[in-house]
């Protein structure tokens, strides 16, 4: 009898030996797999510093082919990556807790406004500057309804991000007033979930992935979500979302790009410094733009700190600088708080726009959802410097000081 138990527990102990084992074994893999990326130093062929170890194409041929984006000049091998896919954009977050970001810097164009709280959120668009490379871009955050209204101007765009505002008809929350706060209702009216849609909460691991340290200290877990281009523009062409729609149209069939002066024409910095805050009394989100005449750009600081991109350890910078005013509004549907905004975005409305280190008074105008949002100064389109855009949204009345 005492035999028969004796074996009974020995076969308890064994299986419950293995089952520890190949669970500590699973752990170590997934550890494994995870720490490389979220450790690594990523950047665009764009930047000068540039290793040539890591490139995912051959960059060394003559830079002729125009980026409808950002209107910079790219090599055919690059052409022949972008051209194979639809803009990617990426909500990025801008929380204290968020800085330095991954991956802003090699975007072509950035679009930036408040989420909630006084707190700015990102909407980084990637086409030509981030294809030579695998870039990490985070934290990723959740959606907001204005930011659906510029992917829309892409085609749409791939939009990532990690669920977002929604109205739940069980609890009520987030559905008074039509819920035009509903960021997720809308992306399934707009067609988008068999489309474009690389919702975090559809997709999970390893396209996206958590890090609790990746700023060497520990942050809350709305703060830790990242994903590459490489995964996100993976994840859809397994889905067949390339540059064909499912009607056979190319994604560029109804865009609209941007005017681009053939050549920089760098001024007398007569507009070297721009300031400005998007609400009152909001220190941490102030945002200053400074002009280095040397290079033809504006560096960014944010919360009086250079605002950097952790893949590059690089102050962020850009060609083109434009701040839109439109009226914002609180949703008022329902949610607790009452934290959900609205902004105008279709209409048209007063713009600045910083290029050469001289500023233009204009205005922008976007006519529906999915047209493209263009900006006039004397009745005449602007034409950008070639390469990066920055895009500022600020409520009107907000004071610029340039």
């Amino acid at each position: 009898m005492e035999t028969k138990k004796s074996a009974k527990i020995f076969t308890i102990l064994t299986f419950l030996g293995l089952y520890l084992f190949s669970a500590g074994v699973s752990f170590a893999i997934f550890d494994y797999l995870q720490k490389p990326i979220s450790g690594e130093k990523i950047s665009t062929v764009s930047d000068p510093e540039v290793q040539e170890e890591g490139l995912l194409v051959d960059v060394s041929g003559p830079k002729t082919e125009v980026c409808p984006l950002n209107g910079a000049l790219y090599t055919k091998a690059e052409k022949e990556v972008w051209s194979g896919r639809r803009p990617l954009a990426v909500m990025i977050e801008n929380h204290e807790e968020a800085r330095p970001q991954s991956g802003l810097s090699s975007a072509d164009v950035v679009y930036e406004t408040v989420a909630e709280g006084g707190i700015t959120r990102f909407m980084a668009v990637f086409y030509c500057g981030a294809v030579s490379r695998e870039v990490i871009v985070g934290p990723v955050r959740s959606a907001r309804t204005y930011f659906l209204d510029w992917a829309s101007e892409y085609g749409p765009a791939l939009y990532a991000h990690v669920g977002g505002a929604h109205c739940n008809a069980e609890t009520g929350t987030g559905c008074l007033n039509g819920a035009k706060a509903d960021a997720l209702g809308q992306i399934g009216k707009y067609g988008w979930e068999g489309e474009n849609d690389l919702n975090q909460f559809s997709i999970g691991y390893p396209t996206f992935w958590r890090d609790y340290e990746r700023l060497g200290r520990t942050v809350a877990t709305e703060h830790t979500m990242y994903s590459t281009t490489e995964r996100l523009w993976g994840v859809a062409k397994k889905r067949d979302w390339t540059d064909i729609d499912p009607e056979g149209e190319s994604w560029e069939k109804n865009f609209i790009a941007w005017s681009f002066a053939e050549e920089e024409n760098p001024g007398a910095g007569s507009a070297s410094l721009i300031n400005f805050n998007f609400w009152e009394g909001y220190k941490e989100y102030e945002v200053k733009w400074e002009y280095d005449s040397a290079a033809n750009v504006y560096k960014r600081s944010n919360g009086g700190q250079p605002h950097k991109d952790l893949n590059l350890d690089k102050q962020l910078e850009t060609k083109n600088l434009v701040v839109q005013f439109m009226k914002e509004s609180a949703a008022n549907d329902g949610y607790p708080g009452n934290v959900h905004l609205l902004y105008g975005t279709i209409g048209e409305g007063k713009a600045l726009i910083f290029q050469n280190g001289e500023a233009l008074e204009g205005k922008w105008v976007k006519d529906s959802r999915t047209d493209r949002t263009i900006y006039y100064v004397d009745a005449k389109q602007v034409k950008f410097v070639p390469g990066k855009i920055w895009i500022e949204t600020v409520p009107v009345g907000t004071e610029v000081s340039y």
